[in-house]
């Protein structure tokens, strides 16, 4: 695979644990869209920082596409719908909701406590929390995916929660504005 630039967002998050590995998303991408030649394309919120990183690749090839977020699909409880699930026996996805009722209380919180309060909250959630390890929580800007301890008023912020559970590693993100 090509290797890319992507102005830093390819080493916030979840850059930190698989290197390269949105080298390897953005050169298949690249291809795709060289040989279908799409107005438009759609990529999940689910993946946010996967999105991010295919906006970027479209702004700094000139490439005409109109890349739209597709919001994250949840089961009735909460549960960002993803073939990973599939790993959970029945009995756990309830449980795994724990990670979408997390994030609403963060969107709650938002604004009205710090963030380094935030922080302390949610790692509390998942202390208690059995079977579940927390792998890493960040409130970051949208535009730029870095991590951030204070809030500005005209930026957007996203809340992004990975949690390994049982070994399924289940990822979900929530925008907070």
């Amino acid at each position: 695979s090509k290797h890319y630039d992507f102005d830093g967002l390819e080493t916030e998050m979840e850059g930190k644990f698989r290197e390269g590995h949105f080298d390897g998303v953005a050169t298949v991408v690249e291809e795709l869209f060289r040989q279908v030649k799409p107005e438009n394309a759609y990529f999940g919120e689910k993946d946010f920082q996967q999105l991010a990183i295919i906006k970027k690749l479209v702004k700094k090839l000139k490439l005409s596409i109109k890349i739209h977020g597709v919001p994250i699909f949840r089961s009735n409880d909460g549960l960002a719908l993803s073939s990973r699930n599939e790993r959970l026996p029945s009995y756990q996805i309830k449980e795994a909701a724990l990670l979408y009722e997390t994030l609403v209380k963060v969107k709650d919180w938002f604004r009205i406590i710090t963030i380094p309060e935030i922080n302390k909250r949610v790692e509390e959630i998942f202390k208690k929390a059995s079977g579940m390890e927390l792998e890493y929580f960040t409130i970051a800007n949208e535009e730029t995916l870095k991590e951030t301890d204070f809030f500005y008023k005209d930026k957007a912020y996203r809340a992004f929660l990975v949690v390994n559970f049982n070994d399924v590693r289940l990822i979900d993100n929530m925008q907070l504005d």
